[in-house]
């Protein structure tokens, strides 16, 4: 197990009816803000009116900016930068999902500095500053809102790029899982991929000595596994959304980073393809997980065996453990399946014509290698894609 230090300042406010305090939270922090969004759904459900009503009872100035659209743009970004810096607003209170969250954070960096904010995404500078944030969240996936990332897409080039600072955690986190009722099936499904996405990039890993938070990440996945299915049958049902929103918030906190190093590299392989096809985020982890698992899997064949026969219950064959590995990468397929979603790049509408695209693309032309479990160049994820078809 790896030293580390483990910090994250995020307050949770956490049950039914808290979005109701959103404005006595926010009047700690500023009386002029920006109120960000994305789609229709919040005016027409009548929650943005709860919202602002709350901000109204505070005495909170707010300006809206709405928009957002899943995998963020940098276009809309720069918007909310510019009416920042022109109404000096100096807190930013992101009404959504990830991808509102993200947006929100993109433009918290983007308000304090000189230069392009773009910038930080590209690696060429680093945040040193950034307007503090709160969030109500309506779509329990990203992890968003009590993390220290932000993933953005620059429309010029199809490029979607993350930054990761400890200046973006939010102040504080409204999560009600009553808000998470009415979100469509799909979206329900593709935010459990991207929940347990992001377990599985934690899970696996070569640092040694982790059984502790092994069996913590083992218990959220089959959380998420065992609730999913409870919230299709019955989107109002509370007890499974708690359980899903907060097990979404713990799996992208950093908690079960902690004396380990997590591979993340199918995350980087996919945020190429939704780069390029503007595909749901969960969508194409559900395309580009197995394909990862199935090239990888030799290089710690115990560790995939491990993962099989505790969250997919794989009976252990100790005179076949690449046969059970294999059954438990089978089992992650066929629950991606049984909750509506595919496993393949054709699932998507994507053909094959620009895989060794988006593997340049995804190592800057092969100057770079992704992944810690495995280091990946430009053939090896060109290989995994072709896994992926």
């Amino acid at each position: 197990m790896n030293n580390f230090e483990y910090y994250n300042p995020t307050r949770i406010i956490f049950g039914k009816d808290t979005h109701n305090q959103a404005g006595s939270y926010t009047a700690k922090y500023s009386k002029n803000i920006l109120l960000h969004y994305g789609s229709s759904f919040v005016k027409q459900s009548g929650l943005l009116d709860k919202i602002k009503s709350s901000l109204d009872k505070a005495n909170v100035n707010y300006t809206e900016l709405g928009g957002v659209k899943p995998n963020p743009r940098l276009s809309l970004v720069h918007e909310g930068i510019s009416i920042c810096k022109e109404r000096k607003i100096d807190f930013i209170l992101a009404l959504g999902g990830g991808s509102v969250i993200d947006s929100a954070k993109a433009i918290a960096m983007g308000v304090l500095y000189s230069g392009d904010v773009w910038d930080f995404y590209m690696g060429t500078s680093q945040p040193k500053k950034a307007l503090p944030i709160g969030t109500i969240l309506t779509i329990p996936a990203a992890g968003s809102e009590s993390s220290t990332g932000t993933v953005i897409t620059k429309e010029e080039g199809d490029l979607k790029r993350a930054v990761n600072s400890e200046l973006l955690y939010p102040q504080f986190s409204i999560l009600n899982p009553e808000l998470a009722y009415s979100l469509p099936k799909y979206q329900v499904a593709c935010g459990a991929t991207d929940i347990m996405a992001h377990l599985m990039e934690r899970y696996f890993t070569n640092t040694t000595h982790v059984s502790f938070i092994d069996r913590l990440l083992e218990s959220t996945m089959i959380t998420i596994k065992n609730t999913v299915p409870k919230l299709l049958k019955n989107s109002n049902d509370y007890d499974a959304w708690s359980q899903f929103m907060w097990a979404g918030t713990i799996a992208h906190n950093n908690l079960l980073n902690t004396g380990r190093v997590g591979d993340w590299a199918s995350h980087d392989i996919e945020h190429e393809i939704s780069g390029i096809y503007d595909v749901t985020h969960g969508a194409g982890l559900a395309v580009v997980f197995p394909a990862w698992m199935k090239y990888t899997m030799k290089h710690d064949i115990n560790r995939f065996v491990q993962w099989a026969s505790r969250v997919w219950d794989v009976n252990l064959d100790m005179f076949d453990l690449e046969g059970t590995a294999c059954e438990g990468i089978r089992r992650l397929e066929e629950f991606y399946h049984s909750i509506g979603l595919g496993t393949r790049l054709i699932d998507l509408n994507i053909k094959d014509d620009r895989l060794q695209e988006m593997a340049d693309k995804c190592t800057s032309n092969n100057t770079k290698k992704i992944g810690n479990f495995v280091s990946l160049d430009s053939h090896a994820i060109y290989e995994i894609l072709c896994l992926a078809q």
